[in-house]
């Protein structure tokens, strides 16, 4: 009996117990490969993670940008001198020189923000002055406005105040007409301007000529002032701008 037991003790350790923990190491190195390809299949990407990755974004798209149709550089509405004027312009301060242009369409332009006006004859600055505004509940509305009337001697029938050299602009009374330009005074939403450019200014311009009204956008040489279809009345959207010196 302790022959065949011997036996017995020697086949479990070296023929069984052997091949079964080789068995064994084997399973547990094809279990760890299999296990750890998933995990790298998870981490790295692969046929099974693939299919759960979301699709790269697209860009977004550029927003549109508004243009303004071309104009013509002999056009009489782009700018093509300007004056010299080399230090900002003063309240009740302006400048007037038409020798650049005798004769040709006039376009107005006024920058709220700098708190300027430009007259243009044929393309060329012949006129600017400081401004006043108005704020508050009563601003001065923003657009493209046809002068639809001038009367030398008005006078407001809702505030019974003298508006010489006046150039109507809107229905409700807004208008461009001379005024006391002095720091810390204002208006109830017309453009007020010094009474000396105000008959300049009278002088020159016409029914149906166009003031252009912006709120910090400027112009230099070379620039269209305004498209000669330009809509009117309608808050200005395109690159005209107004005057390009602060007061």
């Amino acid at each position: 009996m302790s022959a065949a037991k011997s036996l017995t003790d020697l086949l479990r350790t070296r023929w069984v117990s052997a091949p079964l923990g080789m068995i064994a190491m084997s399973l547990a190195s094809l279990l760890a490969f299999h296990v750890g390809k998933d995990v790298a299949q998870l981490a790295f990407g692969g046929s099974q993670a693939e299919a759960h990755v979301a699709p790269a974004a697209k860009p977004l798209a550029k927003p549109a940008t508004l243009t303004q149709a071309s104009v013509p550089a002999n056009s009489p509405f782009v700018v093509k001198s300007i004056l010299k004027i080399n230090e900002p312009i003063k309240f009740g301060q302006y400048f007037w020189d038409e020798s650049a242009a005798s004769t040709g369409p006039i376009v107005v332009t006024v920058d709220l923000a700098a708190r300027t006006i430009s007259v243009f004859r044929d393309g060329h600055e012949i006129g600017a002055a400081a401004i006043l505004k108005g704020y508050g509940t009563k601003p001065t509305p923003t657009g493209v406005f046809p002068i639809s009337e001038k009367d030398a001697d008005h006078v407001s029938s809702i505030y019974d105040a003298p508006m010489p050299w006046m150039l109507r602009l809107t229905n409700d009374g807004v208008s461009i007409h001379g005024s006391k330009v002095e720091r810390g005074y204002a208006t109830n939403g017309c453009i007020g301007v010094p009474d000396a450019f105000a008959k300049r200014l009278f002088g020159v311009a016409s029914l149906g000529d166009r003031v252009i009204i912006t709120d910090g956008k400027r112009i230099g040489v070379g620039q269209p002032i305004i498209s000669a279809d330009a809509p009117t009345g309608a808050v200005s959207t395109g690159p005209e701008a107004a005057a390009h010196r602060d007061s």
